[in-house]
C-alpha cells in the first residue's frame, strides 16, 4: 500500500520537507560519504542497519537520509538535479525512474554488474527486470516483492460449499453462489480507485498476456483496442453486471478498512489485494488472519494468452544511483549488500519478503513462514510479474488511469470509452 503515496502533488518547495539525516551532512557525496535517500517508514531501521554495516569497512562512509512516506516522490522530484540530491535513492522502478533516466540523471548499472554479476544473477529475475530500461539496468532490488493475492474467508467458502476459484468459470461459479446466499462476492475499496485496477491488471494478463501492456507502455496505443482488449474489458463488465463486488463498491475504501473488515466478517467472500491485506488483517483481526484468512493466485482464463502462473503487483523496491555520484566503486560495494545473508534475514523479521535468490534458505524465519514460502514461491515461479499500471506510466499518468478504470466499472463510459482514456495516456 506504500507505494501509492507517490502520487501526491509534486511542486513542494524545499522548505517544505526537510530531510532527516541518520549520519552526517554533507551533500552529493563529497567529502568521502555517499548520501542513501529512502522512504521513511518502518524498514528504515534494516536500511540504517545496512549502512552501519557498510561503514565499518568502508573508507567512503554511507549516509542515510529519509523522506515520510506521503511527501517522498515530491521532494526527490525537487531535489534529484540540485546539489542536495543523493547518491543512491529509493524507487519503485518502472515509471518513477523513467523521466530521471530521460533527462540523463541516472547511472547506468551495467558496468557494475559487469565487474560483479552477482548484482543481477543473485536477484529473481522477473523482480530485477521491472527497473530495466531501454535495455540498461537503473536499479538493485532493497526490500521486498508485495504480488497481488485473491485472499478469501475461509470460512465462508466452506459454508457456501465452494473451493478456491482455480478457473474463471470457477470464479463466475463463485459469484452466484454466494449472490444467492446474500453475500458479496468480492470485497471492493473502489474509492481509493487503485484497488480496481487490480482486476484490470490481472484479467488483461490472463486473457492477452503481459505482452500487451508492455506494447501499450511502449507507445503503442493501437494496444488499446485490440481485440484481446476489448474481449478483457467485456470480461469485467460482466463481472460488474453480475454483482461481483455489490453496488455500492465506490463509497468503500481499503485505507480506511473497509474493505479488509467485510472480508474478516464475512460480509465477503474474497478480495483481491497486494500482499499487505495479511499484516492488515493481522492487525485489525488478529483471529481472523490466524485462522480463517485463505489467499491463492488469480484465476487462469480458459484460452487465455497469459500463463496462469503470471503476476502483478509491486515487484519490489529498488535503489538507483545518480550519473553524477563521485564514488561509484563506494556505491557498487554499498549496492552489494543488499543481498547478502544479513540483509535477507534482517528484512524477513520485519515482515518484508526480500527477492533474492538467497531468500529460500532463510524463509523458516519469517514472521509467518506458510505465506512466506507461498508468496516467495509464486514470485520465484512467475514467467511474468506485471508492475502494476500506475507504477509502470509515470507519476503523471496515474490520475487520469485510475480516472478511466473508475469510470469504466461505474458505466459511466463504455469499452470505447475506455479506449480513449487509456490511448491518451503518455507514456514518456
Amino acid at each position: 500500500m506504500k507505494r501509492r503515496a507517490f502520487a501526491v502533488a509534486l511542486g513542494l518547495s524545499l522548505a517544505t520537507v526537510g530531510l532527516t539525516a541518520c549520519g552526517g551532512s554533507s551533500a552529493g557525496g563529497s567529502g568521502g560519504t555517499i548520501h542513501v535517500l529512502v522512504y521513511g517508514d518502518a524498514s528504515n531501521k534494516v536500511e540504517k542497519q545496512l549502512v552501519d554495516t557498510f561503514n565499518k569497512t568502508s573508507k567512503v562512509k554511507a549516509v542515510l537520509d529519509t523522506i515520510p512516506g506521503a511527501d517522498y516522490q515530491a521532494k526527490l522530484n525537487t531535489i534529484i538535479n540540485t546539489p542536495q540530491a543523493p547518491d543512491v535513492f529509493f524507487n519503485w522502478g518502472g515509471g518513477s525512474i523513467q523521466p530521471f533516466v530521460k533527462s540523463d540523471l541516472l547511472l547506468p548499472l551495467d558496468d557494475m554488474i559487469a565487474a560483479d554479476p552477482g548484482l543481477k544473477s543473485n536477484f529473481l529475475p522477473s523482480v530485477f527486470n521491472t527497473a530495466m530500461i531501454g535495455g540498461k539496468s537503473y536499479g538493485v532490488p532493497m526490500r521486498g516483492t508485495q504480488p497481488v493475492l485473491l485472499f478469501d474467508n475461509k470460512k465462508v467458502l466452506a459454508d457456501a460449499g465452494l473451493s478456491v476459484p482455480k478457473t474463471w468459470d470457477d470464479l463466475l461459479n463463485a459469484v452466484k453462489v454466494l449472490k444467492g446466499k446474500g453475500i458479496t462476492p468480492f470485497a471492493l475499496g473502489g474509492g481509493d480507485q487503485w484497488p480496481t485496477l487490480m482486476w484490470y491488471e490481472y484479467v488483461f494478463d490472463r486473457v492477452a498476456g503481459p505482452e500487451l501492456f508492455q506494447k501499450a507502455l511502449s507507445g503503442d496505443k493501437t494496444a488499446w483496442e485490440s481485440d484481446d482488449a476489448k474481449k478483457a474489458l467485456g470480461m469485467l463488465k460482466q463481472l460488474v453486471d453480475a454483482g461481483a463486488f455489490g453496488t455500492n463498491f465506490d463509497s468503500v475504501k481499503f485505507t480506511d478498512g473497509g474493505s479488509p473488515a467485510l472480508l474478516a466478517k464475512g460480509k465477503a467472500a474474497f478480495e483481491l489485494m497486494g500482499s499487505w491485506e495479511y499484516a492488515t488483517q493481522q492487525d485489525a483481526d488478529p483471529d481472523f488472519a490466524k485462522n480463517d484468512l485463505g489467499y491463492s493466485n488469480f484465476p487462469s482464463v480458459t484460452d487465455g494468452k497469459g500463463d496462469p502462473a503470471d503476476v502483478v503487483g509491486n515487484t519490489n523496491n529498488f535503489y538507483s544511483v545518480l550519473k553524477k555520484t563521485k564514488h561509484p566503486d563506494a556505491v557498487a560495494a554499498f549496492l552489494k549488500l543488499m543481498y547478502s545473508d544479513e540483509f535477507v534475514k534482517a528484512q524477513l523479521a520485519i515482515g518484508n519478503l526480500p527477492t533474492t535468490t538467497n531468500t529460500e534458505q532463510f524463509l523458516d524465519t519469517a514472521a509467518n513462514p506458510d505465506y512466506s514460502k507461498f508468496q516467495f514461491g509464486l514470485v520465484k515461479a512467475a514467467p511474468s510479474f506485471q508492475l502494476s499500471w500506475d507504477q509502470a506510466y509515470p507519476p503523471a499518468a496515474a490520475t487520469p488511469l485510475h480516472t478511466a478504470v473508475q469510470q469504466f466499472m461505474d458505466g459511466k463510459i463504455d469499452v470505447d470509452g475506455f479506449i480513449k482514456g487509456m490511448q491518451a495516456l503518455s507514456a514518456s
